[in-house]
């Protein structure tokens, strides 16, 4: 059997970990929205037309925010279509998705489902074909408490309190040219700039994300950070980056998926940093990676001008919840930047959750990662000296066969230990967690299975989930756990000493 060890030491600390690391997406796309988080008709439904069952799914994944509207849909979205006696409201055509929005859901629904699902909400604005000027307008109706034409406008729609939405995006993708009125680098950063103006002269203490790269794979990265860091660096506190990752053919090479995106954020972060050294500024510009995941973009089959399609409904096997948990033990690990993380997206579309419209729920295979980091991966993210195996990939050369994380909460005294194993064969791996004087072993839960296709469905919704392995008694300053062949692991161990 192969061999690893780890060395956790309590003094190696990468960062405290942002909440807002376990955080979401629901975009106006497919059936995201409607017949996902609404369906008025469903027997779950509540009084507003939310679906309970799925509220208490996403409430299980202890998410932080949910990014809202979108994505591509923003760049062409007047939030004004969204206000108001649900009856009046027009009906548009999503160029975005080649959709027909009814506009049922607006800001305000959405800011009460988010209230009822436990979470809050990241807002983003339209510099597609929205000016800035509309963007201080919305921030107005969030936030202003009253007295102008449009807080007293959302009170009128029955929201007396204002909504206090804290996090908000400039815009989307800017630097695709799918995007809704597409702009270069230097447009994108004068126009994000006057945006950010006016909305924080709305509203000071809101925070702003400016528009990064839409992917690592585009021409235009890294130059085009550079270039909009540098009108925006003073004005605002994350930069975006977004990437999902598909299997091409090789499983290898799609596992260990995470050593791209950890040089992604190492890249972002360092042309970040140029910004910071050419400005002679005193603050490090922190990263938000509000879209990531497992998206098999060459599969994209849109349909022409209905309302809420089927699109983007990618059923996740083991395999592709193997290859996620990498990216969430890369997204921990990168702690002391990245502070923000938007799991892209929630229900339906590319998504841990699925409805059937009039029908049931399930939880995907992905779903389990996500819960189990959102879940235990709190406290101090720690880098633990890790000596494995190495395995030979394609596109990355030799690579460890165990992406790990490692949490501690000091309140709790539980260590948390997430490893994917990516390798064909068991690993047995010893841990030295002496800094720590002795733990007590808690569990150990794992996700693998034969079928590395298997995926959940409405009439088998368990096929894939996690088991818990025999974890021995007693307390220990070392011991040996066996990472099965091919599986995502979390081990829980407790300071007792």
């Amino acid at each position: 059997m192969k061999k690893a060890t780890y060395h956790i030491e309590k003094d190696f600390k990468i960062s405290e970990v942002d909440r807002r690391l376990y955080s979401s997406f629901i975009e106006h796309l497919g059936r995201a929205v409607y017949t996902g988080i609404y369906e008025k008709d469903h027997e779950t439904a509540d009084e507003q037309g939310f679906r309970r069952d799925v509220i208490e799914l996403v409430k299980e994944l202890n998410i932080a925010l949910v990014r809202y509207p979108g994505g591509n849909f923003v760049s062409g979205y007047n939030w004004t279509d969204g206000i108001g006696p649900v009856e009046n409201r027009p009906r548009r055509l999503d160029l975005a998705w080649r959709s027909i929005e009814t506009n049922e859901i607006g800001i305000d629904e959405f800011v009460d489902w988010a209230k009822k699902a436990n979470t809050q909400v990241m807002l983003a604005v339209n510099l597609g074909t929205g000016t800035p000027q509309e963007a201080g307008y919305l921030v107005e109706y969030c936030n202003h408490p009253s007295g102008t034409y449009w807080s007293d406008m959302r009170i009128k729609n029955g929201h007396k309190e204002p909504h206090g939405i804290k996090v908000w995006c400039l815009g989307n993708e800017m630097d695709g040219p799918w995007q809704i009125c597409h702009l270069e680098a230097h447009e994108y950063g004068r126009k994000a700039l006057e945006a950010a103006k006016i909305m924080k002269w709305v509203d000071p203490t809101i925070e702003l994300v400016a528009c990064g790269s839409s992917s690592s794979n585009m021409p235009t990265f890294p130059e085009w950070d550079r270039i909009v860091l540098e009108h925006l660096y003073d004005h605002v506190d994350y930069i975006s980056l977004h990437r999902y990752y598909q299997n091409y053919g090789d499983d290898v090479d799609f596992l260990a998926s995470f050593v791209d995106m950890d040089m992604f954020i190492k890249t972002i972060c360092a042309t970040a940093d140029y910004v910071k050294a050419l400005k002679r500024s005193k603050k490090t510009m922190m990263l938000s990676f509000d879209e990531w995941n497992i998206w098999y973009q060459t599969n994209v089959k849109l349909k022409e001008w209905e309302i809420a399609p089927e699109i983007l409904e990618d059923r996740y096997s083991l395999l592709d919840a193997l290859a996620f948990s990498g990216l969430a033990c890369t997204l921990l690990n990168n702690a002391d930047r990245v502070k923000i993380a938007c799991l892209a997206q929630l229900v339906n579309v590319i998504a841990p959750i699925l409805t059937q419209k009039g029908g049931g729920v399930i939880r995907q295979t992905i779903y389990y990662p996500f819960r189990d980091v959102s879940t235990y991966g709190r406290g101090i993210a720690l880098k633990p000296v890790i000596k494995a195996p190495v395995i030979e990939t394609k596109s990355y050369g030799e690579v460890p066969t165990i992406c790990s994380a490692v949490t501690y909460d000091e309140e709790s005294g539980f260590i948390t230990v997430f490893a994917l194993n990516i390798d064909s064969e068991p690993v047995e791996v010893n841990f030295d967690v002496r800094s720590f004087g002795k733990v007590e072993l808690k569990e150990h839960i794992v996700l693998d299975g034969d079928d590395l296709n298997a995926i959940n469905t409405f009439e088998d919704p368990y096929r894939v989930c996690p088991r818990k392995e025999r974890v021995k008694e007693g307390m220990y300053d070392t011991f040996d756990i066996i990472l099965p062949k091919l599986s995502w692991n979390v081990i829980r161990m407790k300071n007792v000493m």
